[in-house]
């Protein structure tokens, strides 16, 4: 709203009127509501059919949601978007009622600009989800992408520390994504070759970086990463990892007594991560000064170290709510300035919606507004097919998935929900469109 003031000095004389802006709250029904669209688990759908894609987004549409991410870099690393840089994706694995089954993807036309036009038609906006820093994935039906057919660009593969040592992950057995390397410059500029081709859609309203983090806390742990690591300190280390790291605390809690470069080393990961959005930003609005930046991260932003993300406004001081793993200038590395919009995942169960802690669906949201400092639109909501959401009751997740929108819309910027499957399996589609109405006063 606006406020009009007039200044008086002191000697009582009447200054010329000034008149101050306030930003104008925004009312909920303008707050958007976000819907991810998995590309391996609605490739069955989508892959190979234009129809299917303005079938379910017209359900988006009708149930209240007003944007679309749809992932068009899977976990495999090759992509569904026109570039020279990065291969086509030919086959993604899905869950049939059959199986777990191999979808190929034989249809030429642009995946993701059918996405655009569709979305477009039904006055939804388009962003595109990309799994960033993953090059490569193998389930039970093979492996695919490009550290599987690359043998060269093995060096570019994250280093895990393990009980053994430290080893290349394409050399660990498993199922999952591998990932590169993040601090390797040549990882970088190949990403950022492959976004600047993204944001030459001239039609597309955003781009949302995925996986922007390293592998876990046990990466990265290469000798390329050292080398960048003592040159961040200004001294060589003489006993590598273990001046940063043991293995036992990989997983998960920290000893009271912490090595004697810990906390250096979470500062270090987060500015490797922090540098290469900034660059990535850069690179993007290059190209297209219009598109809308952001990134997808994980609400529970107290244990987020453990990835390299800090995912906060720099003026949010880190160490004074976290002494324990963060240095004063991990503040310095909050990357929240360089977006324009951060998609929280709020990923509690059904039965924890409301609260003001994290492991709560409304405390991941205002704790992440809280955090981000109007840097960037917050987007928070639930993950409504995974963890708990998968084992309880129909009746229970109904009524969270109701809840959950009220929750996040009136703790942030809007909402957010992944993923169009669960909606789709069960056919929630009628809760989340109760939930909007209800928030957005469209209720009858």
């Amino acid at each position: 709203m606006a406020f009009a003031g007039t200044l008086v000095s002191c000697g009582g004389q009447e200054d010329d009127e000034l008149e101050w802006e306030w930003e104008e709250e925004k009312d909920n029904s303008e707050k958007p509501r976000v819907i991810w669209v998995d590309a391996a688990a609605n490739f069955p759908d989508f892959a190979n059919s234009k129809e299917n894609i303005v079938r379910d987004l017209t359900l988006a549409k009708e149930a209240g949601f007003t944007d679309v991410v749809v992932d068009v870099r899977p976990t495999t690393g090759d992509v569904l978007f026109q570039t020279d840089v990065v291969e086509q994706v030919q086959w993604l694995g899905a869950w049939l009622p059959s199986g777990y089954t191999k979808i190929e993807r034989t249809a030429t036309w642009d995946y993701l600009q059918a996405f655009i036009d569709a979305g477009h038609s039904l006055g939804l906006k388009v962003y595109a989800g990309v799994n960033t820093f993953s090059g490569g994935n193998t389930t039970s039906i093979g492996s695919e992408g490009m550290l599987f057919r690359e043998s060269d660009k093995k060096e570019w593969a994250t280093q895990l520390l393990t009980e053994s040592g430290i080893v290349n992950t394409m050399d660990l057995g498993g199922s999952g994504a591998k990932f590169f390397n993040p601090a390797n410059e040549e990882v970088q500029d190949y990403l950022c070759d492959m976004l600047e081709d993204l944001a030459a859609y001239q039609d597309l309203d955003g781009i949302i970086l995925d996986r922007g983090r390293f592998d876990g806390f046990d990466s990265d742990f290469s000798d390329y990463t050292k080398k960048n690591f003592e040159d961040f300190l200004g001294y060589s280390l003489q006993d590598f990892p273990a001046d940063v790291m043991e293995y036992s605390m990989t997983n998960g809690g920290l000893p009271s007594s912490l090595p004697t470069y810990f906390k250096q080393w979470l500062e270090f990961r987060v500015k490797v991560i922090h540098d290469f959005m900034e660059k990535a930003q850069i690179r993007v609005k290059s190209v297209n000064p219009d598109i809308e930046f952001g990134v997808y991260v994980g609400g529970w932003y107290s244990s987020y170290y453990g990835v390299g993300v800090n995912w906060a406004s720099p003026n949010y001081n880190t160490a004074s709510d976290y002494p324990k793993w963060a240095t004063a200038n991990y503040k310095n590395y909050g990357y929240a300035d360089h977006m324009d919009i951060i998609l929280i995942g709020a990923y509690a169960a059904p039965t924890r919606v409301y609260g003001t802690s994290e492991w709560t669906i409304q405390g991941f949201c205002s704790r992440a507004a809280d955090k981000i400092k109007d840097e960037a639109i917050v987007i928070g909501g639930p993950d409504v097919g995974n963890g708990d959401w998968a084992t309880s009751s129909s009746e229970v997740t109904n009524q969270a998935i109701i809840q959950s929108v009220d929750a996040a819309m009136n703790s942030c910027d809007g909402y957010f929900l992944f993923d169009m499957i669960h909606l789709k399996q069960k056919d929630q589609w009628k809760y989340v469109k109760q939930g909007i109405d209800a928030v957005t006063g469209e209720e009858k």
